[in-house]
């Protein structure tokens, strides 16, 4: 299993950047795919999920209406486009497989680092 995060960066307030996440080695259509973030001293916290095929999305409160994911199917990627992005944004992002029906199997990315200042 492996996974290939990209996008990542330093951006200023209100600006966007696009996470994208290529997975292989597993069958990507049957697992959920989740985006996590990790900001210093915090807690790892869930930013926004996708179904296996993209019929549902889940995103936190802290980031409706300006966050959005995708996953292409046929690419093994998903995505996570980042809009009027926050200095309180600033964490390392990673994606994250969930399998659709075996409990507890699920697969972890290498994170990419997100910085949001001017």
């Amino acid at each position: 299993v492996q996974f290939v995060e990209s996008g990542g960066g330093l951006v200023q307030p209100g600006g966007s950047l696009r996470l994208s996440c290529a997975a292989s080695g597993f069958s990507f259509n049957h697992y959920r795919m989740r985006w996590y973030r990790q900001a210093p001293g915090k807690e790892r916290e869930l930013v926004a999920g996708i179904s296996n095929y993209g019929v549902s999305m889940y995103y936190a409160d802290s980031v409706k209406g300006r966050f959005s994911i995708s996953r292409d199917n046929a690419k093994n990627t998903v995505y996570l486009q980042m809009n009027s992005l926050k200095p309180e944004d600033t964490a390392v992002y990673y994606c994250n497989a969930v399998h659709i029906t075996v409990v507890g199997l699920d697969y972890w990315g290498q994170g990419t680092q997100v910085t949001v200042s001017s």
